[in-house]
């Protein structure tokens, strides 16, 4: 079944692993070249893919070298401290983690050696989207199940169908899955991502997300005229089963940040801004860029809203360690604005994206 590379389901009460095979990519989704799509040299991107997979490989061979030693002492740990099995499950998502990286470099080895040999390149696109969507669910489904979070997702009939774009919170290393696990790998919907540059360092991120029509921006670089540019390029030939996702935030909550951006604004002596911003306690203000540039390109698209929360507080592999997520239960709420209620002027956007924004921050206060 591997070679098929169907897309990944879960069951709803994600117990229950089915493999179905997606419907085709569309012909007008294409994998552009890196150097034109992400502005690097080629001796950039294969010098950090030669560092990065070479150690991903020797860390998930140490990591196995190291497990009759290192699991008896994790569980001796979690004895001692009465943590919920926090090292010991932290362990066995390390394990998942690097192992996942190392079969998902061999399959994308795999389905690109047809492409070497002539094979088109809409084939090529597709089965990369579905070996997307294998990695993202086999990592998601094999961390959840090693830390016991329960998931419950309210409003999945509003990414059912395309074109959209996706607006989501972002908070922790694992919300950047949630997209591909519950959009793409439920209904086929294809996300073209706007993701950080320094997620590139993640091998499968950078082996396969630079396969398929996806941007990598600076941080918090969507407010320059160049990466807006490069967003709105995904919103070419988007078609009815196709999406653009961006995380509005720009970059992970946390409190500290939150008072970095109040004290910015402030200093710019933008009132108003203080004001919409001040307001919001659990989300960072949305950065305005990427998402005016989208709706400047194409406005007939839906927008959809997804709201998460019980995510907060694993923002780095330290926070897993501590047990921050074990047992704990991750509540996710999409919601559509249809393109015809989304104002045309920029005042207007940007008052309603404030509004819709200030919702995201009431779901996830309200736990």
């Amino acid at each position: 079944m591997i070679h098929d590379l169907g897309i990944v389901t879960w069951g709803r009460d994600c117990s229950t692993l089915v493999l179905r095979v997606s419907a085709p990519v569309s012909d007008t989704m294409s994998a552009p070249a890196v150097a034109e799509q992400n502005g690097e040299r080629w001796t950039t991107r294969w010098g950090r893919r030669a560092a990065s997979f070479s150690v991903s490989a020797a860390l998930l061979l140490v990591l196995l070298a190291s497990t009759p030693l290192s699991l008896p002492l994790a569980v001796l740990s979690d004895a001692a401290r009465r943590s919920r099995w926090a090292a010991t499950r932290f362990l066995a998502v390390a394990l998942v983690y690097l192992g996942c990286e190392l079969l998902g470099l061999t399959l994308g080895l795999v389905v690109w050696l047809p492409r070497a040999l002539g094979g088109s390149r809409a084939r090529f696109v597709e089965r990369n989207f579905r070996l997307q969507c294998w990695w993202v669910c086999t990592l998601f489904e094999g961390a959840r199940r090693a830390l016991g979070v329960r998931v419950e997702v309210e409003g999945a009939d509003a990414v059912t169908t395309g074109p959209i774009y996706l607006l989501v919170r972002h908070v922790s290393l694992a919300d950047t899955l949630l997209p591909t696990r519950f959009v793409s790998a439920q209904v086929g919907l294809q996300l073209r991502f706007v993701l950080k540059r320094e997620l590139l360092w993640d091998p499968c991120l950078d082996l396969v997300g630079q396969r398929l029509n996806n941007a990598f921006v600076r941080r918090g670089g969507l407010d320059t005229p160049a990466d807006v540019a490069a967003v709105q390029a995904l919103t070419e030939d988007l078609g009815p089963t196709e999406g653009v996702i961006v995380f509005p935030e720009g970059t992970r909550f946390s409190a500290e940040r939150r008072r970095r951006t109040l004290e910015r604004i402030e200093a710019r002596g933008d009132h108003e801004g203080l004001a919409r911003a001040s307001a919001l306690q659990h989300v960072l203000p949305p950065r305005l860029g990427g998402v005016l540039g989208l709706l400047d390109a194409r406005a007939d698209v839906d927008v959809v809203f997804c709201a998460h929360r019980g995510l907060s507080g694993a923002r780095t592999f330290g926070d897993l360690l501590s047990g921050a997520l074990v047992g704990r239960t991750l509540h996710i709420r999409f919601w559509r604005c249809p393109a015809r209620e989304i104002p045309r002027d920029e005042a207007g956007r940007v008052a309603w994206l404030h509004d819709q924004w200030a919702r995201v921050d009431a779901f996830v206060g309200a736990a």
